[in-house]
């Protein structure tokens, strides 16, 4: 087949490109442009487009189809060019269906927890030698890329995101890929540019439980009100499995899960993981993977790429970055920080960079999300707030919102390098969350601090 990729540089896109060129697909793609690590690992392939930008006459009835991104608007020309020859097009999620359409199809939804639940899921599959296609978020160890899809396997692992499937198609992804098997670890307002309302929101988890394959199931997190709430409330002739939080304590830094063979040491950390690890078994389990087993691959898991991962660690201190954003992750982040290290300080550093957070309605959703911490520390830059044309943010309405007096608040660059490299990190944890780049804080530097 012939495909073309409309915006081939996002994360999800070239990761598919390359899976398709694996495939044996012959790939092209346009894109306006393109960032690392996405620009090396198309040129790698011959897939990087040259030059960059969109060129209509790329577009031609020889293709099989066109696979449009979120990156790219409504008005694209390459885009109008397809629809005006009736090109075959699809959306990412869209073309994931019809690749997968015989086989088992397993989605894991949620607001929190997907990503780590899916890559937990291949980690598991893959200590076991047991071959599975995937569609995951997060560079994971021992993987060339995030998609993979053959004509043979009989499961495909796909990660569930709510959020839209194309400029042009207004479903978020997880409505469209029918899943046999399904898990909903959480849900908790977010994507506000998108969805108004909290009500709107849950709305598209009840269509999601719904479009499961009749005679499927679905694996829950029975300790979230609103996720429990959706379930119970579904008509779907399909079985309802829930999972909690298992038993675990900490001691000098090292959690230890409860097992029937006793207690057992595992590399992740926080009670949201351990919620993750629950979900992630039973849906293993579904998947012909004993409990056992699961156990015994679960204890080499390090975490998925940007969760908890840890950038440096000194005598006495050790640092983490985290993608949390959204004020549940931010909660949960800084919460499983605090519960593995009771005897350190934590500078915790949050930075809004997302349409959500600089909402003022959605502001109020952070209410306590810092309060684990012994240093509460938000950093946001004015441009953000203006390249996404919203109005401007005052530090005062950051202070309100999160309910604490002693917020530190940084709006300059320099200034956050500067607070961030002029603390005593001895006895300390410092936490950096974010979904941005601090405003380019140097981490070689920041990890030669740390590591004296």
């Amino acid at each position: 087949m012939q495909i073309h990729f409309i915006a081939i540089g996002g994360s999800a896109m070239h990761n598919l490109a390359l899976a398709l060129e694996h495939k044996g697909y012959t790939i092209t793609g346009s894109d306006d442009v393109i960032f690392e690590p996405s620009k090396t690992r198309l040129d790698d392939k011959g897939l990087l487009p040259e030059p960059f930008g969109w060129f209509p006459e790329k577009i031609h009835t020889g293709l099989d189809a066109i696979i449009l991104g979120m990156h790219a608007k409504p008005d694209n020309s390459e885009l109008l060019k397809a629809q005006e020859l009736g090109v075959t097009i699809y959306s990412y999620p869209e073309f994931l269906y019809e690749q997968s359409k015989n086989k088992t199809r397993v989605v894991i939804g949620g607001s929190h927890g997907k990503t780590t639940i899916a890559s937990m899921i291949l980690h598991v599959l893959g200590y076991h030698d047991k071959a599975v296609d995937y569609m995951v978020g997060a560079q994971l160890d021992g993987f060339d890329r995030m998609v993979h899809l053959t004509e043979e396997n009989d499961f495909i692992v796909l990660e569930g995101d709510e959020y839209l499937s194309s400029p042009i198609d207004r479903r978020p992804k997880f409505h469209l890929y029918r899943p046999n098997i399904a898990l909903l670890s959480g849900i908790a307002w977010d994507h506000i540019n998108v969805f108004p309302t909290f009500d709107n929101y849950v709305e598209q988890f009840q269509i999601f439980v719904d479009s499961i394959v009749k005679g499927g199931s679905i694996t829950y997190n029975e300790e979230d009100i609103e996720v429990k709430k959706v379930i119970e409330a579904s008509e779907n002739s399909i079985r309802k499995l829930p999972y909690q939080t298992p038993e675990y304590n900490v001691e000098d830094g090292q959690t230890f899960l409860e097992t029937a063979e006793g207690p057992m040491p595992i590399e992740v950390f926080g009670k949201h993981n351990l919620s993750n690890l629950a979900g992630a078994k039973w849906i293993c389990q579904n998947m012909g993977v004993d409990e056992d087993d699961f156990y015994e691959a679960i204890a080499t898991f390090k975490g998925a790429s940007k969760r908890l991962e840890k950038i440096a660690e000194g005598k006495t201190s050790v640092a983490y970055k985290d993608f949390a954003h959204s004020p549940s992750k931010v909660v949960a982040s800084t919460k499983a920080v605090k519960e593995q290290y009771p005897n350190r300080k934590l500078i915790a550093c949050l930075e809004l960079h997302t349409y959500s957070s600089f909402n003022p309605e959605f502001l109020k959703e952070y209410k306590g999300a810092l309060d684990a911490a012994d240093v509460a520390v938000v950093f946001y830059l004015s441009e953000s707030v203006a390249i996404k044309k919203l109005a401007a943010v005052s530090s005062g309405q950051i202070s309100e919102a999160f309910v604490r007096n002693d917020l530190n608040i940084h709006t300059n660059a320099n200034e956050f390098k500067n607070y961030v490299f002029g603390q005593d990190f001895d006895n300390s944890v410092l936490l950096l969350m974010s979904s941005g780049n601090y405003g380019g804080l140097n981490f070689e530097e920041l990890k030669s601090k740390i590591e004296g």
